[in-house]
């Protein structure tokens, strides 16, 4: 009897040990996945050309090569470019929530005829890739006369029909339906007329589904380059100025450098365009690191149905 019990414990510490050993590597393969294209994008960063030369330099190099990020720079224009990022991002995120937050929660309380089909054209859009409809767009812009302006990008937005909305809306609307059909009956009681109690009861208990709409936003629009690089003909964001790196140094290298520096240019391309996406995606990290615990506690909850 206590060889058997014996047995069966030594079997069960053994798969216990055997499946954190498989999660262990499997955590270890993902993350080797995942983190290796960032390594090496940082690495090649700093990269000199003298390293660049060097096949024993593959990781680490020699010393903190800064003339590629300064090149980078120069040719993104990188302070322009990243006010005009400031100026379309922001007011549209902006604008986006707001509006996806009015929507989801029609969508969560509100009892209409026809509400379940267009849902269900709702989250129909959220699987057509915007590329979809970027020439209807285009030519509604155009008669509107919005071409090259950021009103097109606010009057998306505000409407609902920004990047990814439908997304937004069905995350917010998933947090409104956990809420309790009280706290509105309550308020009613209290005096608060409709706009009252969304505003006063509804939102401030949504506020991490706003903030994980709010972070999905940003990172959607930062790094958009089909619509801005289509409606825009000048001004352009990092994420459409980013692609000039590589065509500059392609097609201007002698001309901007000189014939020395032309060769070393050429030798340090990759390098160049690695220290330009770095700098492009900093800006976006940063923000993600400071929003991380709240923006993964409202992707958590978003799966909840009430």
């Amino acid at each position: 009897m206590d060889w058997s019990r014996r047995s069966v414990l030594y079997k069960r510490h053994l798969l216990r040990i055997g499946g954190g050993l498989i999660r262990t590597v499997f955590l270890l393969g993902v993350g080797y996945v995942t983190l290796y294209p960032l390594l090496f994008m940082i690495s090649s960063s700093f990269m000199s050309v003298s390293d660049t030369l060097d096949a024993t330099v593959v990781w680490l190099p020699t010393g903190m090569n800064w003339f590629n990020f300064q090149k980078a720079f120069d040719l993104m224009n990188y302070g322009e470019a990243l006010k005009n990022t400031l100026v379309l991002v922001l007011p549209c995120v902006a604008l986006q929530v707001v509006s996806c937050v009015f929507i989801a929660y029609g969508f969560a309380r509100f009892k209409l005829p026809g509400l379940p089909i267009l849902f269900a054209l709702l989250l129909f859009n959220i699987i057509v890739p915007s590329d979809c409809y970027i020439i209807p767009v285009y030519v509604l812009m155009s008669e509107l006369k919005l071409i090259n302006t950021v009103w097109q990008f606010y009057i998306q937005a505000l409407f609902g029909v920004g990047i990814r909305s439908a997304l937004y809306i069905f995350i917010i609307r998933q947090f409104f339906r956990t809420m309790p059909k009280e706290l509105e009956e309550a308020a009613f009681i209290d005096g608060c007329n409709p706009l009252q109690t969304f505003l006063r009861v509804m939102v401030p208990n949504i506020k991490s589904a706003i903030l994980t709409v709010s972070v999905l936003s940003l990172v959607w629009y930062y790094n958009d380059f089909s619509m801005f690089g289509m409606l825009l003909n000048g001004n352009y964001p990092l994420s459409v100025a980013i692609t000039s790196v590589g065509t500059t140094l392609d097609s201007n290298m002698q001309y901007l450098t000189g014939q020395a520096i032309s060769a070393d240019l050429k030798i340090l391309r990759a390098s160049i365009l690695a220290a330009a996406c770095l700098i492009v995606v900093l800006p976006i990290t940063a923000v993600y690191v400071l929003v991380q615990k709240h923006f993964t506690e409202g992707i958590e909850r978003t799966g909840i149905v009430g």
